[in-house]
């Protein structure tokens, strides 16, 4: 969960409690004179009252609230709850592998093809026939010339750069919510962020079946996959734990090979993830101190559209 990567956002409305309270004491005006004859005070404007404007009468902080929405979290759930974070990092690992295979020609391009489509018509089966209709991917082989010089200009060292940061954004902004009720397509400035560096690294390789083969697979990789692991995890928990393992297993199989420091910085940031952030979530809960009073804004309360179920029962009655 996003709270995972920034846990130390704190509230700072203590600050404003204690103005507050501060306020009520001294910033009286000097002028004024307790008077046992004046009629108590009430908080309504539009009404003429014998007090100055900067009083602050004393029964002004009995609606104060402390910590009302504060959720206090199991430690175990939240390990569990980071699988996502460590499956969209493993995400950006396992297909930057995946490109230096194909730049290296460890890797055919009618290989990675094929994989990717298996993997997809196998998905596909498993999810019983729920996942959306796509367009057919095979589109990106006309465009495999042109996406292979469209920035062949481009400097090694910026490319890289703008891979980082690409990947970057993918991670920070990717849904990572889960609603079993509501299948939901993955957020557009993530994927977006993904296809648009698998286009830069794309433009590396050295034939246009490369080519068309890394960006098949980013399509599948970034766009499809995501929602088929958030549906694995509505289906069982077990499976969302399983997949996070695997998932560690084929990045640290793949890195091998190609840097072993990169493997050892990445099993040190999973396990800093997975079981040092949430402890300090949890330790810090501690320190939080949110606070709801009169100050607050004001929330309108929406009411929620009514369903004409007459219609709808019509609609379910009609021969098909």
């Amino acid at each position: 969960m996003p709270f995972l990567i920034f846990p130390i956002g704190l509230s700072c409305t203590p600050f404003f409690f204690f103005l507050t309270m501060y306020t009520s004491r001294q910033f009286q005006s000097p002028e004024y004179q307790y008077n046992p004859h004046n009629p108590p005070w009430q908080k309504l404007l539009w009404v003429r009252q014998n007090y100055p404007d900067n009083y602050v009468d004393e029964t002004f902080l009995d609606e104060l609230q402390r910590n009302v929405n504060v959720r206090s979290y199991d430690y175990w759930t939240t390990v569990f709850e980071s699988g996502v974070i460590t499956q969209q990092i493993s995400s950006v690992v396992i297909f930057i592998a995946i490109f230096i295979y194909l730049q290296n020609n460890i890797m055919s391009g009618h290989h990675l093809i094929w994989t990717g489509s298996l993997s997809t018509g196998i998905g596909y089966i498993f999810w019983d026939l729920i996942m959306l209709k796509t367009r057919n991917n095979y589109e990106f082989k006309r465009l495999s010339p042109i996406l292979k010089t469209l920035t062949s200009q481009i400097s090694h060292d910026t490319i890289w750069a703008l891979t980082v940061i690409c990947f970057l954004i993918n991670v920070l902004f990717h849904d990572y919510s889960t609603q079993t009720s509501i299948i939901k397509i993955p957020g557009s400035l993530s994927t977006n962020a993904a296809i648009f560096a698998s286009v830069l690294l794309a433009s590396r390789l050295n034939t246009n079946t490369d080519v068309f083969g890394l960006l098949s697979f980013a399509v599948e990789w970034f766009s499809l996959f995501p929602i088929f692991r958030r549906h694995l995890k509505d289906l069982n928990s077990k499976i969302q734990v399983m997949l996070t393992l695997a998932m560690l297993l084929v990045c640290v199989v793949l890195f091998f090979p190609i840097s072993k420091a990169v493997v050892f910085i990445y099993i040190l940031g999973f396990i800093f993830l997975t079981f040092i952030c949430p402890y300090w979530l949890i330790f810090i809960q501690k320190y939080k101190n949110e606070i709801h009073g009169p100050w607050d804004e004001a929330r309108p309360r929406l009411q929620r559209p009514r369903r004409n179920l007459y219609r709808k029962k019509n609609i379910k009655s009609m021969p098909s």
